[in-house]
């Protein structure tokens, strides 16, 4: 749609390209609606308490500490039969419901199952524990349950030969997401396309809003427990977008680092019930096919990890420009059975051409992929659009395709296309207003305290770690667009 981003490099030429691409609206900015007194800060769950696994009751395993990376002295290391446990004694301050995060090591391609048990009674039945690619990468799971008030206790237990995956620790979070139904993740489970819409468990459309976070090489101290929090219980968000530069001093120039940093969001995400959008943030070269390698290595790793998981979004492709649908159908193709293979569930999202604007910022539109849309189930298309910048013929093209495919607006600002300037609060609302009638699901750039006017908090809010809730720490268009996601769709089940 634009060279997004671009603008956070000292590379010459790039502001002409972008300016090119600007189409100047007649239509007058106005104001963001004032908050209301309905938008108190709600409450954040309580900070976790650590438990550790070496100090808990263990029946059949052992205490080790030679695989690094864990927490207190050591883990636990379950013995290779069904039965073997580890339980733990918890205290909440009062009755009500309590996220639980186990935190283990799996360096099996084997999954360790266990059955999660809060006095006694099942909280999680045959939960997974799928291997993490060595004993050394730890990762966490995330359940809801309810807690008496005083002593608990928490037990899991292996359902397999195999045993338990090595245990490190647990975490509890009073207050937490309550059970039954309450986070869109426990309300939708997980999402499929239907015909041109994303649907839920019970086979209804439905609409998702949430943020995307900017370059976790830039911005990653802006993806806090406490910012997170204010997303899922503030912002009300269904979903959070997980922006991870390829290029640009991103994935390609450390991996394994950043494929970490993915892993651990996403986990964050689950544990507030909120949809994750995997984002591969390819930008510069346009053409998804120079990092389809890279491509295939990262996607298989997510995939492996987190099939077990029901609240993913994988987005292959950011912005494709400067090439061809054919080429970027061809990418398409060529990755997603790699994914499948790993996770045949999960919806993937497909960049489109001219930097997702369905090929309107290259003189094109929708036809080309209704006449040759990817071999392809479960998928959707992504189109991207800054309400300052794309006017009429933007808006008419997302309303003629959601018609006839599947759409998923994973970006858009109410700002100019450089994600600057000002805001046209009127044109964003005409997409706003058309994203609800046809249950497109929409992610807004950016969140974070960026400079420029898209990112959604004032400058500091982020190396401060806060104030994270309420307006008070919103630039008008973060007012706006918190606005917006805080009344979500009626998620049918019936």
């Amino acid at each position: 749609m634009r060279p997004a981003r671009f603008w956070l490099r000292s590379l010459g030429g790039v502001g002409t390209l972008g300016a090119a691409l600007l189409l100047g609206l007649t239509a007058a900015p106005t104001a963001p609606a004032a908050p209301t007194a309905s938008e108190a800060p709600a409450a954040a769950p309580a900070a976790a308490v650590t438990h550790e696994a070496e100090n808990a009751v263990i029946s059949q395993g052992v205490v080790e500490s030679n695989h690094a990376g864990f927490t207190g002295t050591g883990f636990v290391n379950y013995n290779n039969n069904t039965g073997s446990y580890v339980q733990w004694t918890v205290n909440a301050a009062q009755a009500g419901s309590a996220s639980l995060t186990i935190r283990y090591a799996n360096g099996t391609a084997t999954n360790r199952a266990m059955d999660i048990t809060v006095n006694g009674a099942a909280a999680a039945t045959s939960r997974a524990f799928p291997g993490t690619g060595a004993w050394t990468t730890w990762t966490t799971t995330t359940i809801t349950a309810n807690l008496k008030a005083g002593a608990n206790t928490v037990r899991a237990t292996a359902t397999t030969a195999n045993g338990g995956p090595n245990v490190d620790h647990l975490a509890i979070a009073e207050g937490g997401p309550a059970p039954g139904g309450k986070t869109p993740v426990e309300i939708n489970g997980q999402l499929k396309v239907c015909g041109t819409k994303l649907c839920n468990q019970y086979g209804k459309p439905i609409q998702l809003r949430g943020m995307s976070t900017h370059g976790l090489q830039w911005y990653s101290q802006c993806v806090t427990s406490g910012s997170l929090d204010a997303l899922a219980t503030d912002w009300n968000a269904d979903v959070l977008r997980i922006s991870m530069y390829i290029q640009e001093g991103g994935y390609e120039t450390n991996p394994r680092k950043f494929t970490d940093l993915v892993h651990s969001i996403i986990e964050q995400a689950t544990a507030r019930g909120m949809y994750a959008i995997v984002d591969w943030h390819m930008l510069s070269p346009g053409d998804p096919n120079y990092n389809l390698s890279r491509a295939k290595t990262f996607f298989t790793e997510i995939a492996q990890r987190h099939a077990n998981k029901n609240n993913l979004l994988y987005e292959i492709a950011n912005e494709p420009s400067g090439v061809s649908w054919s080429k970027i159908k061809s990418y398409a193709e060529q990755l997603i059975p790699v994914i499948r293979q790993n996770d045949p569930d999960t919806p993937v999202l497909v960049g489109t051409r001219a930097w997702s604007s369905l090929g309107v910022s290259e003189d094109s539109d929708e036809t080309e992929i209704v006449n040759s849309p990817v071999n392809a189930s479960n998928i959707m298309y992504t189109f991207h659009f800054y309400a300052a910048s794309h006017g009429t013929e933007y808006l008419n093209t997302l309303s003629r395709a959601a018609d006839k495919l599947p759409m998923f607006v994973t970006e858009f600002g109410t700002q100019t296309a450089s994600g600057d300037g000002g805001n046209n609060f009127t044109r964003a609302q005409q997409y706003i207003d058309l994203m609800a009638s046809k249950k497109i699901s929409w992610s807004n750039w950016n969140y974070s305290d960026d400079s420029r006017s898209g990112a959604v908090f004032k400058g500091g809010t982020c190396d401060n770690n806060g104030p994270w809730t309420g307006t008070g720490p919103l630039k008008p268009a973060g007012v706006w667009v918190r606005d917006r996601a805080r009344t979500p769709d009626d998620f049918p089940t019936s």
